[in-house]
């Protein structure tokens, strides 16, 4: 371990490999284990009976609250020990029992965390993950292998979400549902088998998003759902319309994007983006 800083707090009984990495202000706290090839950013605290280890990168401020386990092997069989990654952002917030792994040589060879999100208590982010800036994982989410979460996701709690699925920016997934297909950006989904039920009103006025844009946005969605025509029709007639507004842009390009599973379809008779 590179000498420690002057500010770095580590306590008697954690278990530090020497050769680990630890920025300025680290604190580590009774019963952690830090691997070899852990690095920890400026700030990083480790509260108690906690596991990072693995390649692990954990960025700046990050809070890893107790029983979490960072950076151990994937879930996965045909994973043959290969030096694959766990990437965290910077000012995350990982709660009790949270567990994330490195990524696989069968996919990008790592599993990516943003800035800013905030994983509750349980959740499991697979192999091979990406997450973007701002994502929430609320209590037991898990996400399976190379799963993609966009910007200011966020995921009810008991919600379970497939493999290489997408989940588009701002969307926002009920409580227990289960996601097999990609959720467009701005989407509210719910469901023993997740139903499209309009767009994520509450967050994009959270967010700050215009009565103007919204507007847009439900209309576009209306079109884009409705009946009328292929769905590559629609998307070309709405990119025609809309093509000058970027939230309108974002969906349509997400679902021209290529991907290897479809995308979730609304609930009958709930096509006109009202969403809650």
């Amino acid at each position: 371990m590179d000498t420690a800083p002057q500010m770095t707090k580590i306590h008697p009984t954690a278990v530090v490999d020497k050769a680990a990495t630890l920025g300025r202000d680290v604190e580590i706290g009774p019963y952690c284990v830090i691997g070899p090839h852990v690095t920890l950013g400026e700030g990083v605290r480790v509260i108690s009976h906690a596991v990072v280890d693995g390649h692990t990168t954990v960025g700046a401020r990050t809070v890893v609250h107790p029983f979490a386990s960072l950076g151990h092997v994937p879930q996965h069989l045909s994973y043959k020990g290969e030096p694959t990654r766990l990437v965290i952002g910077h000012d995350n917030v990982i709660r009790e029992h949270v567990t994330m792994h490195i990524g696989t040589a069968q996919g990008i060879s790592e599993t990516r965390v943003g800035n800013h999100c905030f994983f509750m208590a349980g959740a499991h982010v697979a192999h091979d993950c990406v997450i973007e800036d701002h994502v929430i994982l609320t209590n037991n989410v898990a996400l399976g292998g190379h799963v993609r979460v966009g910007e200011y996701a966020n995921i009810g709690g008991l919600s379970g979400v497939h493999q290489y699925v997408r989940i588009g920016k701002h969307a926002m997934i009920g409580g227990v549902t289960g996601v097999d297909k990609d959720v467009i950006p701005y989407a509210l989904v719910m469901g023993n088998r997740a139903r499209l039920n309009g767009l994520n009103i509450v967050g994009l006025r959270r967010r700050g998003f215009s009565r103007e844009d919204i507007r847009t946005l439900r209309t576009a969605y209306g079109l884009l759902f409705s009946q009328g025509g292929t769905m590559a029709e629609r998307l070309n007639e709405v990119a025609e319309l809309y093509g000058g507004n970027a939230a309108v842009m974002d969906i349509i390009n997400f679902i021209r994007e290529d991907s290897s599973r479809s995308i979730v379809m609304p609930v009958a008779g709930n096509g006109n983006g009202n969403g809650h």
